[in-house]
Parts: C-alpha cells; sequence; structure tokens
C-alpha cells in the first residue's frame, strides 16, 4: 500500500500523477480525522503495514493465500506461501494439523512451537479436571471421619 496524502485529489501539483510529491506527510491538525484514525479514511503509516522480513523477498516471486478454511488450504501447493487468517483457536489446530500433515510451510506461525504449546494446554486440562473430581470424594472422606469421631 502506497501511503500518500489524504487530501492529494484536492492539489492538482500533488496528484498521482506526481511520483517525486508522494511524500508522506504526518496528519497533525486538530480536526483531522486521518489522525484519530477514524473509518471511510486513508490508513496512517504505523507499525503493522510492513511485511514480515521472511516474506519480503518471497512475495515478489508468489502472491501469498490467506488460509481461513480448510478448503482454502486444499488450493495450496507446496511452492505458494500460506498465510494464516484471523481465525478461532479450533479451526487454527485443525489447519495447522493438515498443513503439517501435507508439509506446507505457515509463513505467520511456527507450527511445532503452535503444536507443542496446544499439547500443553490440553494436558493441564486434563490434570485440572481429575484434581475437580478427586476433591469432592476427598471432602466426603473427611465427613465420614468426622461423624466417626462424634
Amino acid at each position: 500500500m502506497k501511503f500518500i496524502r489524504r487530501n492529494y485529489k484536492r492539489h492538482p501539483s500533488i496528484g498521482k500523477g506526481r511520483k517525486k510529491k508522494h511524500i508522506w506527510r504526518k496528519p497533525k491538525g486538530r480536526d483531522n480525522k486521518m489522525r484519530e484514525k477514524r473509518r471511510g479514511y486513508p490508513a496512517t503509516v504505523s507499525i503493522g503495514y510492513g511485511n514480515s522480513r521472511k516474506l519480503k523477498g518471497k512475495i515478489n516471486e508468489k502472491t501469498p493465500i490467506v488460509v481461513i478454511t480448510l478448503k482454502d488450504l486444499e488450493k495450496i501447493g507446496k511452492d505458494s506461501i500460506a498465510i494464516l487468517g484471523n481465525i478461532g483457536n479450533k479451526k487454527k489446530i485443525e489447519i495447522v494439523k493438515k498443513a503439517n500433515e501435507k508439509k506446507i510451510e505457515i509463513f505467520n506461525l511456527n507450527i511445532k512451537k503452535f503444536l507443542k504449546k496446544i499439547e500443553r494446554k490440553i494436558n493441564q486440562k486434563k490434570e485440572a479436571e481429575k484434581n475437580s473430581e478427586k476433591k469432592p470424594e476427598q471432602k466426603a472422606k473427611k465427613d465420614i471421619k468426622e461423624d466417626k469421631k462424634e
């Protein structure tokens, strides 16, 4: 995305045809909607608009494909670039496992680290469930012991 001044249409001297005048100027005005990042106004330059360093050289050769569903993953060949879209954890786990089977690399996610993290979380949940099941039994045993003492 090329960041040019918001009002380039008003002034032909800084318009789209004048490449040298395509200079970014930070919006500083008190009532400037672009500075306030309002909807419907051009985006301001900020962190997050640049491509990752891993992708920089590769994007020119191949177009990246944003993966949101498993169907999108099936369309991808081994040479193309896969980028995970903004999706929930449940779907993400399915897509990552399928990509791991097909040996497709996802550029904005480390597959091995992600799967390890998920496994750890699942194990912690199971342990927590086991502990919560044991606690009521222990309470019942304590009550029985107290009844015997009386």
